[in-house]
Order: C-alpha cells, then sequence, then structure tokens
C-alpha cells in the first residue's frame, strides 16, 4: 500500500507504462494473490537472469550485441524489482517508535 492512500502497487504496468494499484483489504484476495506470485515470479527470473549475467561477462568472445541485450533484460529486471521492493516496503507495519510521527519525518 502507498503510504498516503492504502493502494497497493502492482507488478506490472498499465496503458502507457502507468503504474497499477489495487485497493483491497483481502491480501488472500484472488488480485492480490496473483499479483503474490507474479511479483515471486519475476524475482526469480532476476535471479536467474543475475546468473546468466555472470556467466556473459566472463566470457571474453562476448560481443557488444549480447551486451547490450543483456543490459535492456538487467534494466528491465531491475525495474521489476525496485517496483516489488517498493510496494512490500509500503505494505510492512510502521515500526512501533515511529508511531505518532508524520509519514514524511520517518
Amino acid at each position: 500500500m502507498t503510504p498516503s492512500s492504502g493502494l497497493r502497487l502492482l507488478p506490472w504496468m498499465g496503458p502507457d507504462d502507468k503504474p497499477c494499484y489495487l485497493s483491497t483489504d483481502d491480501a488472500a484476495g484472488y488480485l492480490s494473490r496473483l499479483a503474490d506470485h507474479a511479483e515471486d515470479t519475476q524475482l526469480e527470473l532476476g535471479a536467474e537472469l543475475l546468473d546468466h549475467a555472470l556467466d556473459v561477462l566472463a566470457d571474453v568472445a562476448t560481443g557488444s550485441e549480447e551486451l547490450r541485450r543483456l543490459a535492456t533484460d538487467l534494466t528491465e529486471a531491475l525495474r521489476d524489482t525496485l517496483r516489488v521492493a517498493t510496494s512490500r516496503g509500503h505494505r510492512l507495519p510502521r515500526p512501533v517508535h515511529l508511531e505518532g510521527l508524520p509519514e514524511h519525518l520517518g
């Protein structure tokens, strides 16, 4: 959920590459479970891509076209991972020592 709106940032983009949000209090609802599964899949694919990147970078014969494609894939995986981290971070409970402070201060 975003701190100010109570909406969950979803792990996919909408039309015109705009973020999608879900408004629900049901973490076990269909769309919440679908979003959880999509996040897990994105993180798994990112980990696999990282392993692949290490192999590609270790190969001195890797050409510039392959490196460009790898950079593009890694950029997409990083974007997805940051979206997942943002979404999950917003859904964490606020630490007790910050209760009572305005959102922008803690």
